[in-house]
């Protein structure tokens, strides 16, 4: 898989929730997304940065634009180094929240990709890949 771009954004604060937003859509109008396409992009990354603060008490986003063979597409790895998630499976269940939301930011992350990787140990924290091909 090779790569056209990629940077890495610290991900702490809402300020920092809203650049990461304002960075994978430029990304994604880069490997022209449709507009339904960028808008799935920004939404789960936009859940799954909210996770990194909330949950995770901060982190990093790898944000890559990837070509593997002749598909493009966007590859986004949130990183935190929080509590971790006891129950993966549970905490993919729409509904299920520990933080008072609507409990659709990862299973809702998940659905707006192409590829989904979840990584998590507790007491060390949790990796989220996400990727979507045009």
């Amino acid at each position: 898989m090779a790569s056209n771009g990629s940077e890495v954004l610290a991900v702490r604060s809402d300020n920092e929730v809203v650049m990461v937003r304002q960075r994978v859509r430029a990304y994604s109008v880069a490997q022209g997304f449709s507009l339904v396409d960028q808008t799935k992009l920004v939404t789960a990354a936009s859940e799954l940065a909210r996770n990194v603060v909330v949950h995770g008490g901060g982190g990093t986003v790898h944000i890559e634009a990837v070509n593997n063979g002749g598909r493009r597409g966007l590859k986004l790895t949130f990183e935190d180094q929080g509590p971790g998630i006891a129950d993966i499976s549970l905490a993919m269940r729409d509904g299920f929240s520990t933080g008072g939301g609507l409990g659709l930011g990862l299973s809702g992350a998940k659905r707006l990709s192409s590829e989904f990787e979840i990584f998590s140990r507790l007491g060390e924290g949790t990796r989220v890949t996400i990727a979507r091909w045009k």
